[in-house]
């Protein structure tokens, strides 16, 4: 078999539809659940459990990947975090006749 995954210069690199930075995303998931599993297992935890556990993770780890992918597209990510910095209102407590009344240049007293 034989996988390509440079589509050329200057394009993101993108694996079975996942591109940029959901690559990273996804390894880095399929690792950490991988890490939880030996330590749950290493810790005495039942067989079954930690297999449940594993599969459970990985399955939602997959769709949540691919579905932030579909989404969001290439640079989605960075775009959701962006719109977390917004307010989502600005708040204005001064009346209006004096949001527009003209300011002349303050006398020193």
């Amino acid at each position: 078999m034989e996988y390509n995954i440079n589509k050329g210069i200057g394009k993101s690199v993108e694996f079975k539809g996942l591109k940029a930075q959901y690559l990273f995303v996804f390894a880095a998931g399929l690792l950490s659940v991988f890490v939880l599993f030996v330590i749950f297992y290493m810790a005495g935890v039942g067989q079954w459990i930690c297999i449940g556990f594993g599969v459970t993770a990985a399955t939602v780890l997959v769709r949540l990947t691919f579905h932030l992918n579909g989404k969001y597209g290439e640079h989605g990510l960075m775009k959701w975090m962006a719109g977390k910095q917004h307010p989502r209102y600005l708040i204005n407590r001064k009346p209006a006749h004096r949001l527009f009344a003209h300011r002349g240049k303050e006398k020193a007293a």
